[in-house]
Order: structure tokens, then sequence, then C-alpha cells
């Protein structure tokens, strides 16, 4: 996870998400529609994670 990462989980949270495949963008996005704070903390976890 890089400052930039974190950076634009902050302001756009489904954009740096969307490599991680269509179900975290869409879950992500729903978050973030629901309200930005959850869309930013479920950014941050799945950024988190180490990719398979």
């Amino acid at each position: 996870m890089t400052f930039w990462q974190v950076l634009l989980a902050i302001i756009f949270p489904p954009l740096v998400v969307i490599n991680r495949g269509c179900g975290s963008f869409l879950i992500t996005l729903l978050l973030t529609i629901a309200g930005w704070v959850p869309g930013v903390i479920a950014a941050l976890v799945i950024l988190n994670k180490p990719e398979k």
C-alpha cells in the first residue's frame, strides 16, 4: 500500500480497488454511496489485504 493509493482511497475509494476485482469494486462503490467514511474504510481494508 503506497502513499498514493491511500490518498486516492481517501478521495475516491472505488477507483483504488478497481484492480482487485468486480466484487471489491461494487462493495466499495455501494459503501461510498451509502456514506463516504464506510467506503474509505472498506477501500483501506481491501488495499491492506495481500493480493493472491
